[in-house]
């Protein structure tokens, strides 16, 4: 079933459930991040990475969190899905809405998360450049990632 909610603007109250899905998704999908890392980042997520972006969410008809995205600057700085909703259409409306109602056209993707990588490159963003560590300086290389022009 394809799944089509209203983009909500999540509040601080939700940050709890933010948090379990991105860490449900993080043990989903990145599978090459040791327990400790993920550990930490959590702590940061919660402590200064929400409160830094722009947040957005999706809802399912029972008003629970299924995925939310974070924009800053015009890039997409986080997106992640409940994995009991992926393949549902859930991230590609999260991140249609970041690109038409906030003009975010770039984000960063982990080189090893490969389901992410396929799912950007198939709604038509390209690579643009790599950085051989990520934003905590830790060696988990970074693609960085812009929408292709469409003409």
């Amino acid at each position: 079933m394809r799944h089509h909610s209203v983009i909500h603007t999540p509040r601080q109250s939700d940050y709890t459930e933010l948090v379990r899905i991105w860490e449900d998704s993080v043990r989903a999908t990145h599978d090459f991040l040791p327990e400790s890392y993920i550990a930490i980042l959590k702590t940061l997520l919660l402590d200064q990475y929400l409160d830094a972006v722009m947040l957005i969410c999706s809802k399912d008809a029972r008003q629970r969190i299924t995925g939310f995205a974070g924009i800053a600057g015009g890039k997409v700085e986080m997106l992640f899905i409940d994995p009991e909703y992926r393949g549902q259409g859930v991230g590609k409306q999260l991140l249609m809405h970041a690109i038409n109602h906030f003009h975010a056209d770039s984000l960063d993707v982990n080189e090893q998360n490969e389901q992410a990588l396929g799912f950007y490159l198939k709604l038509g963003f390209e690579v643009i450049g790599r950085s051989e560590r990520d934003g905590m300086g830790q060696p988990y290389p970074l693609l960085h990632m812009r929408l292709a022009q469409r003409f």
